[in-house]
C-alpha cells in the first residue's frame, strides 16, 4: 500500500476484516472492509465507490483477488486484466486446456478423472501430478509415481475434499519462473529465477538470476510470450513457472501478479525494479520500467526456514545469521508455542533468509550458511495437536486465511 501511495495516485481499498491491517489507514482515500469474494458485495461496493470518485484501474497483488478484480474490471469497463484472463491463469484446467489446443508446450492432462481414469492415465503417461484446478502455494499438489500409489492417492483426495482437480503427465528438469511486466500487449522479461524443492512439491528456495543457458533461456521466454499473448494479458506483471523437461521447456502454471516467495524483493535486489510499484504506475501514461531494462547487479537468493512438525520449544541464530556478509534479512514466523505443521504448502515454512551477493554461487553459498544458522528446535505431540497423521481438508487450511479457491462458485451456492 505504501508503493500505491508512493506512485501519487488516491487509493480506494478493499480488503476483508479479518485481513486488514489498520497501520494501511493513513494510506487510503477510501477503505471498503467487506468479503471482497462474495461477489454480490464487491460489485455493489464497487460501483458505488467508482460513482463517488471514478476509478482508473482495478490492481491486486494477491491470488485470492484476481478473479475478482478481473470482474469488476470488465463491469466498470476499465484498462486492465479481464475476467476472462484472470480466470485462464486462475483455472489449471482452463489454462492447460489452451495451452494444448495451441500447441504451446502441450502436456497430456485429465480434468476430474474417475479412479479408474486415473489408473488409466498413469498407465498410459507414467508419474503424474495432482492438482486442485485453482489455488496457489502448492496447496494440494500431490505426486503419483506408480500404479501402486493410485488407491491410497484416492482415498486422500477425498478426505482433503480436493474438489475440481487436474491430472498432468509429470514434469522432470530444472524448476524456474518468468518474471515478466507488460504495456499495451508488449511483454517484457524483467527476470528469470531459478527454483529448489528438494525433490517435492514445495519451494525452498529462489535464485535470480536462473544459471540457464543462453539457448534454453530463449526457449524459455518465447514460450512465455506465446502464453501470455493466448491469454490475452495486455498490461500488469505475471509470473510463470516452468519446467526444464528433456523435451524443451513447460509451463507449470501462471499468474497475473508478480511472483510471491519474496521474488519481487530478489528482482530489486538484481535488477532495481519493483515490479509491485510499477504495476501502481499503470494509471499514469506510458511504460513504467525503464527502456532498456537494467542488466543484472550480482544475485539475490532466497532460502525458506523449514523445521519438524510440532510444537516449537526453541528459536536460536537469527543474530549470527544476520551478521554474515551479504544477508539482506532474516524473518522467522514462529516462536516458542508455535504449532509448525509437515510441509504441505507455502505458509507451513518458518521463514527466510535474503542474499544479495556479487554472483550465484556465491549468493547461494551465503544463503545456505545463514538458513543454518537459524535453528527452530520442536516437539513432537502425541496427543494430535502437532502431529503430521491428520488429514485437513483444503477447505480448513485456508480457514485461517479466510479465503475460498472460487469465489464464483461459492456465491452461487449461497444465492
Amino acid at each position: 500500500m505504501p508503493k500505491a501511495k508512493a506512485a501519487n495516485i488516491d487509493i480506494a481499498y478493499m480488503q476483508k476484516p479479518s485481513q486488514f491491517d489498520p497501520k494501511l489507514i493513513a494510506h487510503c482515500r477510501h477503505l471498503v472492509l467487506v468479503d471482497y469474494q462474495h461477489i454480490p458485495t464487491a460489485v455493489a461496493m464497487a460501483t458505488a465507490l467508482h460513482q463517488i470518485a471514478p476509478i482508473a484501474r482495478i490492481v491486486t497483488q494477491t491470488e485470492a483477488a484476481q478473479l475478482v478484480a478481473g470482474h469488476l474490471t470488465d463491469l466498470l469497463g476499465l484498462p486492465g486484466t479481464t475476467e476472462r484472463t484472470a480466470r485462464l491463469l486462475h483455472d489449471k484446467s482452463a489454462m492447460r486446456a489452451l495451452l494444448n489446443e495451441h500447441d504451446i508446450g502441450p502436456v497430456p492432462c485429465i480434468a476430474n478423472p474417475s479412479r479408474t481414469q486415473l489408473r488409466e492415465f498413469v498407465a498410459a503417461h507414467g508419474p503424474a501430478v495432482i492438482k486442485p484446478t485453482m489455488g496457489s502455494g502448492s496447496l494440494g499438489v500431490r505426486r503419483i509415481t506408480s500404479l501402486d500409489e493410485i488407491d491410497d492417492v484416492w482415498a486422500w483426495c477425498q478426505a482433503v475434499e480436493l474438489g475440481d482437480f487436474l491430472v498432468e503427465k509429470c514434469l522432470v528438469g530444472p524448476e524456474c519462473s518468468v518474471e515478466a511486466f507488460s504495456v499495451g500487449g508488449r511483454h517484457r522479461i524483467v527476470a528469470v529465477t531459478a527454483k529448489e524443492t528438494d525433490g517435492g512439491s514445495v519451494e525452498i528456495g529462489h535464485a535470480i538470476p536462473a544459471p540457464i543457458a543462453d539457448t534454453e533461456l530463449g526457449q524459455v521466454r518465447d514460450l512465455t510470450v506465446r502464453l501470455l499473448d493466448a491469454v490475452g494479458l495486455t498490461d500488469g506483471p505475471s509470473h510463470t513457472e516452468l519446467i526444464l523437461t528433456a523435451d524443451g521447456p513447460r509451463i507449470v502454471e501462471s499468474h497475473t501478479r508478480r511472483g510471491g516467495d519474496q521474488i519481487n524483493e530478489l528482482v530489486r535486489l538484481v535488477y532495481g525494479i519493483d515490479l509491485e510499484e510499477a504495476t501502481y504506475r499503470l494509471v499514469d501514461p506510458g511504460d513504467p520500467l525503464p527502456d532498456p531494462l537494467p542488466p543484472a547487479r550480482g544475485a539475490a537468493v532466497i532460502r525458506f526456514l523449514t523445521a519438524p512438525p510440532g510444537v516449537v520449544t526453541s528459536v536460536s541464530g537469527m543474530e549470527a545469521a544476520k551478521s554474515i556478509q551479504g544477508v539482506v534479512n532474516v524473518v522467522v514466523q514462529v516462536e516458542p508455542g508455535a504449532t509448525v505443521s509437515e510441509l504441505r504448502w507455502s505458509d507451513d515454512r518458518c521463514g527466510h533468509v535474503i542474499v544479495h551477493a556479487e554472483d550465484l554461487d556465491t549468493a547461494l553459498d551465503l544463503a545456505r550458511e545463514a538458513a543454518r544458522h537459524v535453528v527452530i528446535t520442536t516437539e513432537p505431540v502425541a496427543d494430535g495437536v502437532g502431529a503430521t497423521t491428520a488429514v485437513e481438508t483444503l477447505s480448513a487450511i485456508l480457514r485461517p486465511y479466510d479465503e475460498v479457491l472460487d469465489p464464483f462458485r461459492v456465491s452461487a451456492e449461497i444465492h
